[in-house]
């Protein structure tokens, strides 16, 4: 009769492919049943934006099968993103990610929209901040523009209740101020506004909050980085040289001692147009991110190319990963790579979990 420490002892010689350490070991095997020859248990995964289930399951049934061909097995995945910070001020964050770049007009909100509904996508829990409070477009990106916040009485405090849209819940200044109004604000007021659009929001529970930054090194930059636990930043460019000459100081930004952040690594957007004969054409230059992001030692997360597609989806409300198109496979690839990046750091990997029963 097989036993459960004959399974665990076979899944031992699975390993992570990212982490590089037994499944066993990690802690992912839960749930173990063995019901004569149906044998069944889940992988609980640190993101479900994990693009190597697949492969895992192959590893665990290469494994399993010498255990006996008769044998029935059922693999289930699961997944349980972890904190990055348990001390963290804002409960039920469990990370928080900043979208950021050097200069405006970069595509920078259209990135941060598209990665919040692709991990949406992917079964984490998202929420959006439009942090750029100077010039807000998600509310366009999300076709909530005529949309209010409502608020509820949480101990005596009012708290923003917010929008959901997409899966995704989001606020905006663009959603609590009338359109035709410009926001006029000195540096502390923008700072006080960022504190409140993350602490007096109820936002449940959250596996990613994205912060949608405003273009350049500010004050709300400086907030976002000295009061809350980052988990860590993204860093939107061009090729133009204009562009990676000032997303080259936003990395340095996160790089001071007072405003640390981990750079989880770059995204070239724009980086060519392709014709109808297939010709590539490399409209504001070859390469610029790629060779920042070696310049930098830092991944580069994507590459996304330009497409009329993306520019119509979000004047229209309507990301373009939602849709079935050859760039909504990029914009996925990209939140794999984010999510993969914050699932295997250092400070918010397996390693240092209590182990499960």
């Amino acid at each position: 009769m097989i036993k459960k420490e004959d399974v665990l002892g076979k899944l031992s010689n699975v390993l992570d492919p990212d982490i590089k350490k037994d499944l066993v070991t990690l802690n992912m095997i839960k749930n173990l049943k063995i019901d004569n020859n149906d044998i069944s248990f889940d992988i609980e995964l640190t993101t479900p934006a994990c693009p190597l289930k697949e492969r895992i399951k192959k590893d665990c049934l290469d494994q399993l099968q010498n255990l006996g061909k008769e044998i029935i097995f059922k693999i289930n995945f699961t997944s349980n993103v972890l904190p990055y910070d348990k001390k963290s001020m804002v409960k039920n964050i469990k990370n928080i990610i900043a979208i950021t770049s050097g200069k405006g007009g970069v595509g920078k909100s259209t990135i941060s929209s598209n990665i919040a509904v692709g991990l949406s996508k992917m079964g984490a829990k998202v929420g959006l901040i439009d942090a750029d409070i100077f010039g807000p477009s998600i509310p366009t990106m999300f076709n909530c523009e005529n949309e209010q916040p409502t608020f509820k009485k949480d101990n005596d405090k009012n708290m923003i209740v917010p929008i959901e849209q997409y899966g995704i819940k989001l606020v905006s200044m663009g959603l609590l101020v009338p359109k035709d109004k410009a926001i006029i604000w000195r540096g502390p007021m923008a700072s006080s506004a960022m504190r409140q659009l993350i602490l007096d929001v109820e936002w449940g529970e959250l596996d990613y909050l994205i912060v949608d930054l405003p273009p350049g090194t500010s004050d709300i930059h400086i907030t976002l980085s000295q009061n809350f636990p980052v988990t860590g930043s993204v860093i939107v460019t061009t090729p133009q040289k204009v562009s990676t000459i000032d997303a080259e100081k936003a990395f340095y930004m996160f790089n001071q001692e007072k405003t640390k952040v981990d750079v989880l690594g770059i995204i070239q957007n724009m980086s060519h147009f392709e014709s109808e004969e297939g010709k590539k054409h490399f409209i504001f230059g070859e390469n610029g991110g790629l060779d920042l992001s070696k310049k930098l030692n830092v991944e580069l997360l994507g590459d996304i190319p330009i497409e009329k597609s993306v520019s119509e989806s979000s004047d229209n409300g309507y990301p373009i990963v939602l849709k079935d198109e050859n760039v909504s496979n990029i914009f996925e690839e990209i939140c794999h790579n984010i999510a993969r990046k914050i699932a295997v750091s250092s400070d918010n990997s397996f390693f240092n979990r209590p182990k499960g029963k």
